[in-house]
């Protein structure tokens, strides 16, 4: 078995209906240009107030993927 490398980056999610959408939302983007995506992690949740209500919700993650092996 071949030793993996895994890299993280953060990305943010935003959704005017859930801190779930918003970590969906950013899951599937991040998918379409990340392979191998492996897990995930909340480091932060956030919120913008309109009006006294709830605008928007704004979720920071923490993306894990496995780098490609570059060997032939």
């Amino acid at each position: 078995m071949a030793d993996n490398i895994y890299r993280k980056t953060e990305i943010v999610g935003t959704s005017e209906t859930s801190v779930d959408d918003a970590i969906q939302g950013a899951i599937k983007r991040a998918a379409a240009t990340l392979r191998q995506i492996g897990w995930f992690e909340v480091s932060e949740i956030r919120g913008h107030v309109e009006n006294g209500e709830i605008g928007h919700y704004q979720v920071t993650l923490k993306v894990g993927f496995a780098l490609e092996d570059t060997k032939p």
